[in-house]
């Protein structure tokens, strides 16, 4: 494979899951360690992704609010964000994470809703701020910086004290045989924890996420009440998940 096509592979796996570990690309690609490693690094120089230990990061995935990094899907996530807003009612406590796709439907609310939105997202807090009657809460502990987010012993013990309606989860990869799964111990431990603190658990992501895994479980499909993609509710693709007892939407 040609230098030029590999790293534009490599680019569209980072875009899509957001990071990419070396040894990940490495066996999906059939190369050698040592060549994804020059990859990444002509790519960081390049000004494409950020480098990471192990792998790399999306730049619009850690620098969201810089307008000169391009969301990866970015007419799909506001397609979802759009969807996402029949699921949420006045008064109700909903929890979430971080993301592109969660920050595209922070930017969605409508101004009239009264919510109260638990967040282990400084990124996703800061946006929230601008809406006169929603209640932020930002769960602080240390940050995690490749994907900014709070993590950590702290957040969990404080989320376990919390009761939400709605937990609105992004994902890396999600299949209806495994479920939900990513492949960062600590935040496959703070996702455990949003999960349990919620009545409901809705995971809102780009089809071309799914029907794919990595190798950290974090639930199945039967801790899943709603799925909402880009997609029609009638597209085969979802099939497999409204089959689990998924709401599509």
């Amino acid at each position: 494979m040609k230098k030029h096509k590999r790293q534009a592979l490599i680019l569209r796996q980072i875009e899509l899951h957001n990071k990419m570990l070396s040894v990940d690309l490495s066996e999906e690609l059939n190369v050698s360690d040592d060549t994804i490693r020059r990859d990444l690094k002509e790519l960081a120089n390049d000004g494409k992704i950020i480098r990471v230990h192990g792998g790399a990061v999306s730049k619009s995935f850690v620098k969201p609010f810089n307008t000169e990094n391009q969301v990866y899907a970015l007419e799909e996530k506001r397609s979802i964000a759009q969807k996402t807003l029949a699921l949420f009612k006045n008064n109700m406590v909903i929890l979430t994470e971080g993301g592109t796709t969660i920050l595209e439907l922070a930017k969605v609310i409508p101004k009239n809703l009264r919510l109260t939105i638990i967040t282990i997202s400084p990124q996703v807090a800061i946006m929230l701020s601008e809406h006169d009657n929603l209640n932020v809460i930002s769960v602080g502990g240390r940050l995690t910086k490749n994907a900014n987010l709070h993590t950590g012993a702290s957040v969990v013990n404080l989320l376990a004290d919390i009761r939400a309606d709605l937990c609105i989860l992004g994902a890396n990869a999600f299949s209806a045989e495994e479920g939900l799964t990513d492949m960062d111990w600590e935040i496959v431990e703070v996702k455990k924890a949003l999960i349990r603190s919620a009545k409901k658990v809705a995971v809102i992501s780009i089809s071309e996420k799914l029907n794919s895994n990595k190798w950290l479980n974090i639930c199945s499909t039967s801790q899943i009440d709603y799925l909402v993609t880009e997609l029609d509710s009638s597209d085969t693709l979802l099939t497999p998940y409204i089959q689990k007892g998924i709401t599509v939407l």
